[in-house]
């Protein structure tokens, strides 16, 4: 099955490159510059320089992304021993996006650090503020699907560090069994499974927007119902001529994060929920139904090993079974900074990152939530219950990448418009015109034809 999911993993994120072939120069992230002809993977080799050296990597704080951070410094280090990784820390977010753009701006970033592939990392200019890795050999690692998410203008700045990953809905499998509830595969599924639970005495769906980011998920993980509605929305979006006001199918993740909070789906504290709670709450049965990335089910194993069997993943509903299916991300990758004192020990690093032997170092730490994008790396056989979930919407070839890695544009305020509707405070109607113009900001930030 392994096999069979990765290449259909790689077929779905082929339509990604193709789009982004098809951008305009310097607006979509175009093709990647062809990545030199891979023989064997390249080993990191020492250095040449024998000297003691260290090396700072930024990376967000989230526990799974802490651990992975760590496993590739230390497992870096144990062959590099005259080399010093510190892995260091920053929110996720919008405080934690601040921060990386405030310090790639006043020269104060790390040496190397973690972040976003897809539309975010336009928002860098990465052209300006990053090393070019195209011509390093390592790019041949590298699945090419993956390498216009971490591109702009024929450059290439970033190797994936961690898995690929499926964005829907977690929930608790023992609490589906003993109410006798099937998954969903329409919204009206969906809502009356809520409704049974509701009535059990147990939350409906677990908001956490004490974690704003963690609000986005109802809306971006129901790209593939919107392109499903509408194959030409990330081209038309991109080029100012769809809007989530104006087109139903769109505007739908406003739609289900008002109805949540209209219809008691959310917890009591909702409002001040953190991201590690609601897990804690999901993996505990206190919640049935958590909106996440599957990225999530690694701090479960963590934290509740003994209950991560018991979370599965279903896509987020739409109006037809028919076309029921699931919205996938591209990992996040590790970049450099042009501003790094330690440029080849930095570039060496990332060589082991894009290896089968970092991917090794990321399996022995952190149980993967999806497939990797590294060639020659292979899932264990113990991969979670939820990842098996992801992998049969991709068997199935019903999966779509997200929304920001077939458009460069994704507005910085969303999740504080999520949270202003999923707490009762902001119509969907509202919500969506507010994110267009949110939109249109960055748009017209990046240069962007049309608007």
């Amino acid at each position: 099955m392994k096999h069979r999911f990765f290449y259909h993993l790689i077929s779905t994120l082929c339509l990604l490159g193709l789009l982004a072939a098809c951008a305009p120069a310097a607006t979509q992230a175009p093709a990647a510059t062809q990545a030199p002809a891979a023989t064997e993977a390249p080993v990191a080799t020492e250095p040449a320089a024998a000297e003691p050296v260290t090396l700072a990597y930024l990376v967000d704080d989230s526990e799974a992304n802490q651990a992975s951070g760590k496993a590739l410094a230390d497992a870096y280090m144990a062959l590099h021993p005259n080399v010093t990784i510190n892995v260091e820390s920053r929110p996720g977010g919008t405080e934690g996006d601040n921060i990386v753009k405030t310090r790639l701006a006043t020269g104060d970033m790390t040496d190397v650090f973690w972040y976003n592939s897809g539309s975010l990392l336009q928002a860098l200019h990465p052209t300006d503020t990053l090393v070019d890795l195209s011509k390093e050999p390592f790019i041949a690692n590298i699945v090419e699907s993956f390498l216009p998410t971490v591109s702009q203008n024929g450059q290439i700045f970033g190797v994936p560090s961690q898995t690929a990953m499926g964005g829907g809905i977690l929930y608790n499998k023992k609490i589906y069994a003993d109410l006798g509830l099937s998954v969903p595969t329409t919204w009206a599924e969906f809502e009356s499974n809520n409704e049974a639970i509701k009535a059990a005495g147990i939350t409906s769906v677990i908001a956490t927007f004490g974690d704003t980011w963690t609000s986005q998920l109802f809306v971006l993980a129901d790209y593939y119902n919107v392109e499903a509605a509408n194959p030409n929305f990330a081209a038309d979006y991109t080029g100012n001529k769809a809007k989530y006001a104006t087109i139903p199918a769109a505007m739908a993740g406003f739609t289900y994060l008002k109805e949540g909070f209209d219809k008691g789906w959310w917890q009591q504290d909702y409002a001040t929920t953190k991201f590690e709670q609601g897990l804690k709450m999901l993996a505990d049965g206190e919640g049935a139904h958590y909106p996440m990335l599957t990225f999530a089910l690694s701090t479960i194993a963590t934290n509740s090993p003994d209950k991560v069997n018991d979370i599965g993943f279903f896509a987020v509903p739409g109006t037809d079974t028919a076309k029921n299916g699931a919205t996938i991300w591209m990992p996040a990758a590790t970049y450099i900074p042009k501003t790094t004192k330690n440029l080849d020990v930095a570039k060496d690093f990332l060589g082991f990152i894009a290896s089968t032997a970092g991917v090794d170092a990321l399996n022995a730490a952190v149980a993967p939530t999806g497939p990797y994008v590294i060639k020659g790396a292979t899932l264990p056989d113990s991969v979670l219950p939820g990842v098996k979930d992801v992998a049969a919407y991709i068997d199935a070839g019903k999966s779509a990448p997200a929304l920001e890695f077939l458009s460069p544009i994704k507005g910085p305020n969303l999740e504080q418009i999520c949270v202003a509707t999923g707490t009762g405070q902001m119509s969907p109607e509202e919500a969506a015109a507010n994110y267009d113009e949110d939109v249109k900001k960055q748009a017209q930030q990046l240069g962007l034809s049309g608007w």
